[in-house]
């Protein structure tokens, strides 16, 4: 027996509820690797899951959580073996297949990535799928030709999970980073991190009164979306890109293909969830490289699965700063 966050869901209400439970083993679904679960998240899919409406979830009972990192405990892959350390995020996890609020899960072994070395669980989950998006949005500007000489890079949403780790990793890489966040009290919090200038989410929060204004941004890392995404295409630098990764702020973009056509930016939409096994190490591999460690904890709210409930509340009203890092067995 083990336990598990379950939400279940009443049929005749359709309405939904989360509680800790302790259930065997034998519960759990089909999958080639079965891992002893050490550290989850909180992400803002999870929140949705655990909201009166369920979110993404199918089908029911259901175990949310959308990433996880722990020990494997059986498999039947030759490429895990008892006692290796794993890490999983994507192929969604915690929306149509058990996921991470377990202290067991089971899944097929070409979702899992070995964990780098130098990066324990609690590393790795203290980052978690926010932090490997945020990576995976680095590595695609700087596959588009970003530098620390190109200028500023900014960040939307600074003060969330993406957004934390995007502007303590790219100060650690060099650049100059410029944070948006709609928290004053949070600016602290941010140039303890490595920003260089704070700017107030009001300054981007108007629509677009003209395709191009000044070019004050070399790249940008958007966990925002919607309007203000649109009005930050006008400020890229000539050859400048936006690596999209959120859309809190609506899937629709207001934006003028002027910039596109008069400053060759790029827009590079980042997919964190069937990403191919190679894309995967390398993005893992990067943040135990380059990610400041130092910098982590002062990101981290731990939590408990007995806490989760309430803080899915809180994310979905965007009152969760930096990281919640789940301990399952606490």
């Amino acid at each position: 027996m083990f336990n598990a966050l379950i939400v279940e869901k009443d049929e005749a209400t359709g309405e939904t509820r989360a509680g800790v439970q302790q259930i065997d083993e034998g519960r759990l679904p089909q999958g080639d690797v079965t891992v002893a679960v050490e550290y989850s998240t909180l992400n803002y899919k999870d929140g949705l899951t655990l909201g009166p409406g369920g979110g993404l979830v199918k089908s029911y009972p259901h175990v949310p959580g959308i990433d996880f990192a722990g020990t494997v405990e059986a498999s039947d892959d030759d490429r895990y073996a008892p006692g290796d350390k794993v890490v999983l995020t994507g192929w969604r996890v915690g929306e149509i297949h058990w996921g991470g609020y377990a202290q067991k899960a089971r899944v097929r072994a070409d979702w899992l990535v070995p964990l780098p070395e130098g990066l324990t669980t609690r590393q790795a989950m203290a980052v978690g799928t926010a932090g490997f998006t945020a990576m995976l949005a680095i590595m695609a500007l700087e596959a588009h030709g970003l530098t620390p000489e190109r200028g500023p890079v900014l960040v939307t949403g600074a003060s969330g999970g993406v957004g934390s780790v995007a502007v303590a990793t790219l100060a650690q890489l060099g650049y100059e980073v410029a944070a948006v966040t709609g928290r004053p009290e949070g600016a602290d919090y941010l140039r303890d991190l490595g920003a260089a200038r704070i700017v107030p989410r009001e300054e981007l929060a108007e629509t677009v009164k003209r395709p191009l204004e000044k070019e004050s941004w070399a790249g940008c890392v958007d966990a925002v979306g919607g309007a203000m995404l649109a009005r930050v295409l006008g400020q890229l630098s000539y050859g400048g890109s936006a690596a999209a990764v959120g859309l809190a702020g609506g899937a629709d973009l207001p934006a003028s293909v002027v910039p596109f056509l008069l400053r060759g930016i790029n827009l590079l939409g980042i997919d964190s969830v069937m990403r191919p096994y190679a894309d995967r190490v390398e993005a893992w591999s990067r943040v135990a490289r380059d990610l400041p460690m130092d910098k982590l904890e002062a990101m981290v709210r731990p939590a408990t699965l007995s806490d989760l409930p309430g803080l899915g509340a809180d994310i979905l009203k965007g009152q969760v700063r930096g990281r919640v890092l789940v301990d399952v067995n606490a």
